[in-house]
């Protein structure tokens, strides 16, 4: 069993069994039929992985990993906040219809700002400090800017990293303040895991730890049937992750210099709505 898969199960569990439900309540999301999506919800959550020993992937369904990859590097590498700029259509029911998602996301790593020793973006002041200054317990990145909220068609969700070097190793502590448990499952996850790993190799570091917080974890009404068959689902073990070692720069990493071997899963689950 991967521990992606165990720490998944587990809190699926605890939603269906202790989790709070807001129906009845005024919520902002809504099914496409106009209808209150409500949810059952546990808050905090937290798992530890380390990234040297195994990936954290779920096996109880397919991920899929170059669309996940994808986005991943549409955020942070490209800093791009318009869908044209990304293949998967994951972002589509959020953009405007120039396709641009507001003040969200990439838009938000790629502004700069002045520091001591010069003009960085987010991203490139991270790899500065991890090159330049390891030690330094500064080094972390903010997705959610108060000012800019009401600019942006999607608050973000994982909106938070820490990033600290312990020897030769890369650890990430990454905050999520909401997570569908269903609709994304472990999609961030897998995610975050990808660009610990493209920190590291392109700051001559080997990956750690992974600490990952959620707030508030939560299974909408019309999930409810998914999460009982996910939260039952037997395991595979977790695939091997491999990484092109000889891509150094950040900015020079792709899809394909990433791949996963023997990722054994069960079915995908089909036709999930999505609440919006």
């Amino acid at each position: 069993m991967s521990i992606a898969d165990q720490n998944y199960q587990k809190l699926i569990r605890r939603v269906l069994e202790t989790g709070w439900s807001n129906e009845g309540q005024q919520v902002r999301t809504k099914w496409q039929d106009g209808t209150p999506a409500y949810t059952k919800a546990v808050f905090f959550e937290s798992a530890v992985y380390d990234l040297s020993q195994e990936f954290p992937i779920h096996t109880l369904r397919p991920t899929a990993f170059k669309s996940c990859i994808e986005e991943i590097l549409w955020i942070w590498q490209i800093k791009s906040n318009n869908i044209h700029d990304l293949r998967p259509k994951i972002w589509d029911q959020w953009a405007d219809e120039e396709g641009s998602i507001g003040k969200a996301y990439g838009y938000q790593l790629r502004q700069k700002h002045d520091y001591k020793d010069g003009k960085y973006d987010q991203v490139d002041r991270i790899l500065s400090y991890l090159k330049n200054d390891p030690c330094n317990r500064g080094m972390l990145t903010n997705l959610y800017n108060h000012a800019e909220l009401n600019e942006m068609r999607l608050r973000p969700c994982v909106y938070g990293c820490n990033f600290d070097v312990t020897e030769d190793r890369l650890n990430l502590l990454v905050n999520q303040r909401s997570a569908d448990l269903i609709t994304a499952g472990g999609w961030n996850l897998t995610q975050y895991a990808v660009l610990a790993h493209m920190f590291a190799q392109a700051s001559g570091l080997k990956p750690g730890i992974l600490a990952y917080v959620i707030a508030n974890a939560h299974v909408y009404d019309r999930h409810m049937d998914f999460a009982k068959d996910l939260a039952t689902r037997p395991t595979y073990p977790a695939p091997k992750f491999t990484i092109d070692t000889d891509v150094k720069d950040f900015y020079s990493f792709t899809p394909d210099s990433f791949k996963l071997e023997n990722y054994q899963t069960g079915p995908q689950i089909k036709d999930i709505p999505v609440a919006i």
